[in-house]
């Protein structure tokens, strides 16, 4: 496989202003609306020559969000920084950072739509 696996994800969302809002604080981020008829779609930052996956918030009619049947992990410098902006943003942490050995390390939090998601950095 000459590409990393993951080409994109979503994260389902009820209250879309809520979310982006809590996404935007924790990540010190901004989103950007894309179009898709019937579809409330927000995508995180992206660019097509840069590594990695972006994806977006989506609201869709008939889809709950929450359930965690999807993990996403946001890289970060120190995912100790993102992870300590998780409560004041209106989430809460569901395990702080700890290490993952060689890989580095990983703090898991729930956003506002009751999503669990990962924060990972190296150090």
């Amino acid at each position: 496989m000459a590409r990393n696996p993951v080409g994109w994800f979503e994260i389902y969302v009820q209250d879309m202003e809520r979310a982006r809002k809590f996404y935007e604080t924790v990540l010190e981020t901004q989103f950007e609306r894309l179009e898709s008829p019937g579809v409330e779609m927000w995508a995180f930052p992206m660019s097509m020559e840069s590594s990695g996956s972006s994806g977006s918030l989506v609201k869709m009619p008939g889809i709950a969000s929450g359930g965690n049947s999807v993990l996403v992990y946001f890289s970060c410098a120190d995912c100790a920084a993102e992870a300590g902006r998780v409560v004041k943003a209106g989430g809460r942490i569901q395990k702080e950072k700890f290490s993952i050995g060689q890989y580095g390390f990983v703090a898991l939090a729930l956003d506002t739509e009751g999503n669990m998601f990962g924060l990972h950095s190296m150090q």
